[in-house]
């Protein structure tokens, strides 16, 4: 079967297609600048890589533009479009009501346009996507695999917040947890290390991109996780505070500053862009080494919040089975990854500091010695094929 998987973003389009259940991939790619006078389209195969200037004002134009291209030479994967069984959708949010992969009807159209408020930025262009695919390749065959979806099992004491009952009841405050597809996909590929059901695994599972989050997953259901409500909560990020004092946003307002203002100061401007200026980390690294000292707070502060939240993770966890780090900082920083078992010592982690700097690069291991309690896994998040597989096993049973 082929499964075409759709990221639709305010102005872009990533879009991968996969033989199923093989899991090859026989394009990808994305189309950026949407709405531009000129967009441009990404698309790649074993053939090789092309780039090219086109107009796409809008999303269905880009995914028709897409689309052509799969059919078409140089590169094309597919004689014909309806070759495509099944296009699965990243969905950001669906709210308290999304708790697995769906196929997509007018009931989950609905449920996305009721919770629009929950994700006002990444919800409108997950719907404009949906309704353009639906428009190009036909009805009955999409699938929303939901970001919040994985992090559903959080138990009720894990995920209300202790504000007034109506703040709940009437307007959905409560926390939803994000980068699930991410965190479910390292968790299968931990259970497959292991020998064991996905369904039986106790880990701590560490997103570590510009976003950072971390689930408790327990019998291979999260039970907790870092972000709340909104991604904004939890650890330290590229340009995203994480957890503060909620007062601050009142001081801070009362200072002079709009409520727009200080949200954009903690979205973007914050994190280890407000320490330091620098959001990526391997700027940050490069930097400490030269003996910046703001580079060497941002990173110490990064890895002292990690810690703290793993050292909590451990006092509601059974015993764990590995600690896995994934994301663009979980597979390539050998720094980061290093000094964050350090800090682990005492919980019974040892790093093995050569095999941590041989694994970057899209490479997966163990990088702690055999002696290790827990051990600590690198694997390569994959959400893409995260969505296939979903999407696969649901079309194929319709």
């Amino acid at each position: 079967m082929k499964i075409f998987v759709v990221n639709c973003g305010s102005s872009s389009i990533k879009y991968q297609l996969f033989d199923m259940p093989s899991e090859k991939v026989l394009a990808s790619g994305v189309i950026e600048r949407l709405g531009d006078e000129q967009s441009e389209l990404k698309y790649e195969t074993d053939e090789g890589s092309w780039r090219t200037n086109v107009q796409a004002p809008d999303h269905a134009v880009g995914l028709k533009i897409i689309l052509d291209k799969l059919v078409s030479s140089p590169g094309g994967v597919l004689d014909s479009i309806d070759q495509i069984d099944g296009v699965g959708h990243r969905v950001v949010h669906g709210g308290a009501e999304a708790v697995g992969s769906v196929i997509i009807d007018q009931d989950v159209i609905a449920m996305l346009e009721r919770n629009v408020d929950l994700a006002p930025l990444h919800t409108p262009p997950n719907l404009l996507g949906i309704q353009a695919a639906s428009e190009v390749i036909g009805p009955g065959r999409h699938v929303g695999v939901f970001d919040t979806a994985f992090l559903a099992t959080l138990p009720e004491k894990a995920y209300r917040y202790p504000v007034p009952d109506e703040w709940y009841k009437e307007h959905q405050v409560r926390r939803y947890g994000f980068h699930g597809t991410s965190h479910k996909y390292v968790t299968s590929c931990a259970a497959e290390i292991l020998d064991k059901s996905p369904d039986d695994v106790n880990l701590i599972t560490v997103h570590m991109g510009n976003g950072v989050s971390m689930p408790a997953v327990s019998a291979g259901q999260a039970v907790d996780h870092s972000m709340g409500m909104t991604p904004l909560e939890g650890l330290m990020m590229g340009t995203r505070s994480g957890d503060i004092d909620p007062a601050i946003v009142f001081y801070m307002i009362s200072r002079g500053l709009s409520s727009e203002q200080v949200d954009e100061a903690l979205n973007k401007r914050s994190g280890l862009a407000g320490i330091s200026g620098r959001s990526d980390m391997r700027d940050l690294v490069a930097a400490e080494a030269q003996g910046d000292a703001e580079a060497a707070l941002a990173i110490e502060m990064f890895i002292y919040r990690i810690v703290k939240y793993i050292g909590s993770y451990y006092a509601i966890l059974p015993p764990l089975d590995a600690i896995v780090m994934t994301g663009g900082i979980g597979e390539n920083s050998t720094r980061v990854r290093g000094r964050i078992c350090q800090s682990l010592n005492r919980l019974g982690v040892i790093v093995d500091l050569e095999a941590n700097e041989k694994i970057r690069g899209g490479a997966s291991g163990v990088i702690t010695t055999q002696d290790s309690k827990p051990p600590v896994w690198v694997i390569p998040t994959n959400e893409e094929v995260m969505i296939a597989r979903e999407t696969f096993r649901l079309v194929a049973d319709k």
